[in-house]
């Protein structure tokens, strides 16, 4: 399938990355959960950069999931802005206004993430699919509540014929080829974060 995603036929979709939410992902260490929020950056940095379509959505801000990420109000500002905050809603799919700013995006291809695998990505992933999208699930972007429901979360997903990839490798099969205009884009993303000297020290997530 991913062969099929290319930058320009393709939106990136990021659930519920939010301040609070993060302490939840129970499948990863504390330091797991600084990478997560640097390949969700990474992601973010480069999709803005390559002019992909970009949707935002969060889950009653006001209470203990929080606001979303910072970084992504500076990375995203205008995405950001338009965020669909929702008040309850918990598959974000069923949510009428999220849905609708998916689909007006205009592109069938999805790549999604959501804060914990098991509950912000796994359910609107699956409905999105259910509606005739293509989507890729970023687990590296992900962590689940629990290591048992990062094992169903990801056979959920397969039963479906959603991939699950990582940041790195789907941003280099977007590109295709290192000669592609957005290939800067990622490159910049990855200084910008220091990913590179991170992968050079090892024990990356």
């Amino acid at each position: 399938m991913s062969k099929n995603f290319t930058v320009n036929d393709t939106a990136v979709v990021l659930v519920d990355h939010q301040v609070g939410t993060i302490n939840w992902a129970g499948e990863l260490t504390p330091g797991e959960r600084e990478q997560l929020k640097m390949w969700v950056r990474v992601f973010a940095r480069f999709a803005k950069a390559a002019g992909m379509p970009v949707v935002l959505t969060s889950s009653l801000e006001t209470e203990a999931q929080g606001p979303l990420l910072p970084e992504l109000q500076t990375i995203l500002p205008a995405e950001y802005e338009a965020r669909v905050k929702r008040v309850g809603v918990i598959n974000a799919w069923d949510d009428p206004n999220f849905a609708t700013a998916v689909r007006n995006t205009g592109k069938t291809n999805l790549i999604m993430s959501g804060l914990t695998t098991d509950v912000c990505l796994v359910p609107p992933a699956l409905s999105a699919r259910a509606e005739g999208f293509n989507v890729i699930a970023l687990f590296d972007q992900s962590g689940a509540c629990t290591k048992t429901a990062a094992l169903n979360s990801r056979q959920l997903l397969a039963d479906a014929g959603i991939k699950v990839m990582t940041t790195i490798p789907m941003i280099t099969s977007l590109l295709g080829d290192y000669t592609n205009p957005a290939a800067g884009a990622w490159f910049q993303a990855m200084a910008e974060e220091k990913v590179f000297d991170l992968l050079g020290k090892g024990d990356v997530r």
